[in-house]
């Protein structure tokens, strides 16, 4: 169940990396929409190193 746990966090985290990155290649970049994205990133990262 912790494995799945973890996958589940590893493929949030990779869809944010790929928004964050969608959202910085526009011409005017959201400033407030890449801070949230990052927020959550940041969010779930910690998840993620956090002991079992």
């Amino acid at each position: 169940m912790q494995n799945a746990h973890f996958s589940a966090l590893s493929a949030k985290h990779s869809v944010l990396d790929q928004r964050i990155a969608a959202e910085s290649q526009r011409p005017q970049p959201d400033q407030l929409v890449l801070a949230s994205l990052k927020k959550q990133k940041l969010r779930i990262k910690e998840e993620m190193a956090r002991p079992s």
